[in-house]
Parts: C-alpha cells; structure tokens; sequence
C-alpha cells in the first residue's frame, strides 16, 4: 500500500530536493505547445490569438513571447514536434520488417496510426495549412519533406515494373493514407493494420 504524503497547511513551504532546491514548475512551454496545437486545430491559425492561448495556459499574453517570438514561431514548433514525433515512430516500425514491402506496410500502419490518434495532427500537418503565408509555409514544407524522404527510400527498394513511376505512385499512396481520417469510423470498420495493409496489397504486383 502506498503511503500518502501529509497534505500542505497554509503557510508551510514547499520541500526542497536532494540538492536544495526547490522543486521546478511544470515546463510551461510544453503546456503552451499542447494548448496551442488544440486551439489552431479547432480554430485554424488565424482564429486563435495569443490572448487565447495565454488564457487557456493560465499566462499573460506578454509572457508568452517569452517562449516564442511570434505566432508563426510558435506553428513552427509545433509542427516541428509533430513531424519529429512521426519521424520517431515510423523508423522504429520499419526497423522490425524484413523486406521493402513489410517495412512499407509498417510505415504505412504507423503513418495511420498518428493520423487517427489525434485530431490535432491531420488540421497541424495540413499541406495548404498556411498557403497564404509563404515564408512560413516554406518552412512547413521543409519539415514535411525530411518525413517523406523515409517514403521515398521506402519506394525506392521496391520491386516495381520498369514503366512504373515511383514517385507518382508514392504521392498516390500517401494521398490515399492521409484521406483515410476523413472516411474512418473507429467504432467499426478495418483496423489501422487491415487498411494498411490493403493499400500496399493495391499496388503490389507479385
């Protein structure tokens, strides 16, 4: 049984560490991304203000520029985190398959599974998520380009037909994957593996 520490009285002070210090506060940059990425996917990028976000995280719309610059600093970050966190999970997936087509399945079901488990990520990664906005939208892009490279050499291992063209059929697959969120039921229907796999079996030729 684990035993419960004494409740704090008014006017005691908070214990200190092993060191002497006093314990750190919760990262609030971490709550600021977490909030921040909830808000623009429900609102889009210009709905939602600093002051909203500020809110939302118990801060002073001042005190977030502390952390980033600007708004655009901010997405940045975000989608940064996003794509690295994609990046993470889909190497991991494809280093237990055996050949190009499994480690293309895994890629594909670890793809989806980001997809479908939260709905920030399909509105953050949106290809035309700051269209208007072409310096930003330059440096969204760059970030999705180093995830599509691990696609790419995934296609490039594969045994296709000379007259096949990998690079039109890798947008082609992509497309299709990043369209499942919009069709998906959850509660019934294919899981992320069964669609997955059903994908790469459509364009697999042997």
């Amino acid at each position: 049984m684990v035993s419960q520490q004494p409740r704090a009285r008014a006017g005691d002070k908070k214990p200190k560490s092993r060191t002497g210090q006093r314990p750190r506060r919760k990262n609030k940059r971490e709550d600021v991304l977490r909030k921040a990425s909830e808000l623009i996917a429900r609102h889009g990028f210009d709905g939602t203000s600093m002051r909203d976000i500020a809110s939302a995280v118990d801060m002073l719309p001042g005190s977030l520029y502390y952390h980033f610059p600007s708004k655009e600093d901010m997405l940045l970050a975000i989608h940064e985190r996003v794509v690295t966190d994609m990046i993470a999970d889909t190497e991991a997936a494809i280093a237990k398959g055996n050949t190009p087509w499994e480690r293309l399945e895994r890629a594909a079901v670890a793809h989806l599974k980001g997809l479908l488990g939260s709905g920030n990520l399909v509105t953050i990664i949106s290809p035309n998520f700051a269209e208007d906005r072409e310096e930003l939208n330059q440096k969204l892009k760059a970030h999705r380009r180093t995830y599509e490279q691990i696609f790419k050499a995934l296609f490039d291992e594969l045994d296709l037909p000379d007259d096949v063209d990998r690079g039109l059929l890798r947008l082609q697959f992509l497309g299709a994957l990043n369209w499942v969120p919009v069709w998906y039921n959850g509660k019934k229907g294919a899981t992320a593996k069964q669609i997955a796999r059903s994908f790469v079996q459509a364009i697999r030729k042997d």
